[in-house]
């Protein structure tokens, strides 16, 4: 039986064009696993606490707490780090949908990763090399080579470091642009390029699950 992790941000339900290519991915590898497990970690509804990394990394390294300030509870932190590190490397494959907040990741991410990060066995880079992971991005504007802020985009790179070179993962893209056109002013002439940007992306989340899907099993691609 396989397992696919799949982490949502968006702090969208209805309407996240993250979501929706994270469904797509999905529904690829179901059809490959019909009997496969999806393990679902919603960071965009269910926000880890911000002051949860603070005590578990203190914990994790020794450092002595500040008591002028209002941390989580150390024991529960460190629980919650352990609980996250266990999910990614009990996955056969991840799926993360992650959108573009303010040209980066939002702070929900970060602080999930973060928490991540206090495992030094995969900061060591050795206990996921190799290990597939989706990413379903979703950009409200244009960051391609030759728009106006290309460069803009801090996530997808900050991203593809810690997953790809710290982790060792072996990353898959499907990134959507111009998602906010239908709905902002002044941005009507790149409607039609923002369909057309996300009809690709949807292709794309669905041949990398289906990819992924059958090379966890050892089937051909």
């Amino acid at each position: 039986m396989t397992t696919l992790l799949r982490v949502d941000a968006s702090i969208r339900v209805d309407g996240s064009v993250s979501r929706a290519l994270a469904d797509s991915a999905e529904a690829a590898w179901r059809s490959e696993h019909p009997d496969g497990v999806v393990v679902r970690r919603d960071l965009g509804r269910h926000p880890i606490p911000g002051d949860v990394w603070p005590a578990a990394i203190g914990a994790a390294f020794g450092f002595a707490p500040d008591e002028s300030a209002t941390h989580a509870d150390a024991a529960s932190a460190t629980a919650l780090a352990a609980e996250l590190s266990q999910e990614i490397r009990d996955a056969d494959a991840v799926l993360l949908a992650i959108p573009l907040y303010n040209y980066g990741i939002s702070q929900h991410v970060k602080t999930w990763m973060d928490l991540l990060m206090v495992d030094r066995e995969l900061l060591a880079g050795e206990v996921l090399r190799g290990k597939p992971v989706i990413l379903t991005l979703a950009r409200g504007g244009g960051y391609s080579v030759g728009a106006p802020k290309e460069g803009w985009d801090h996530a997808t790179p900050y991203l593809e470091r810690i997953f790809g070179e710290v982790f060792n993962m072996n990353i898959r893209k499907a990134v959507a642009e111009l998602t906010l056109a239908p709905v902002t002013p002044g941005m009507e002439s790149l409607i039609d390029a923002s369909k057309v940007s996300e009809e690709e992306a949807h292709l794309e989340a669905e041949k990398h699950a289906a990819v992924v899907a059958r090379e966890v099993t050892g089937a051909a691609a």
